[in-house]
């Protein structure tokens, strides 16, 4: 699925409900540049065998809301930039979020200006080697929340 809705910055609406993502390893790039698309629901995605998640949702301008507390992230390594320029997201679910053997967090969360409150508190970043800029241009309010 990398690559699928790639630059698809025209696309307004998308039903993913039927998609069938058992086999999936690779959702990196998926819906990059989709800045029209106001609507993500990824609630009925299978995500077991996925092992690259980076860009993602790169460049998703319009999204404001995310939920994605049915991901299985149990076997992702890259997650770089996979928020990257979700410049209206202000809502992002990541509670069931398992970071146990990712390596690559860099640019993760890079300009999400309006993110005010983001719980991280169950990732394990001991395998991460890369995570610069991951909270890149993130509002001030979000930054003096992950310090405590």
């Amino acid at each position: 699925m990398t690559y699928m809705f790639y630059e698809c910055s025209a696309l307004k609406e998308l039903n993913l409900s039927n998609f069938n993502t058992i086999n999936v390893t690779n959702m990196s790039n998926m819906f990059v540049e989709c800045s029209l698309l106001k609507e993500i629901n990824l609630s009925n995605f299978n995500t077991t065998n996925v092992t690259d998640m980076s860009m993602m949702l790169y460049g998703c301008s319009y999204v404001k809301e995310l939920n994605l507390s049915s991901f299985n992230t149990n076997k992702v390594t890259n997650m770089r930039d996979m928020f990257s320029k979700c410049i209206s997201l202000n809502e992002l679910n990541l509670s069931n979020f398992n970071t146990n053997n990712v390596t690559n967090m860099s640019g993760m969360f890079n300009r999400c200006a309006l993110l005010k409150e983001l719980n991280i508190s169950s990732f394990n970043t001991n395998n991460v080697n890369l995570m610069n800029f991951m909270f890149n241009e993130c509002s001030n309010q979000l930054k003096s929340k992950i310090r405590k």
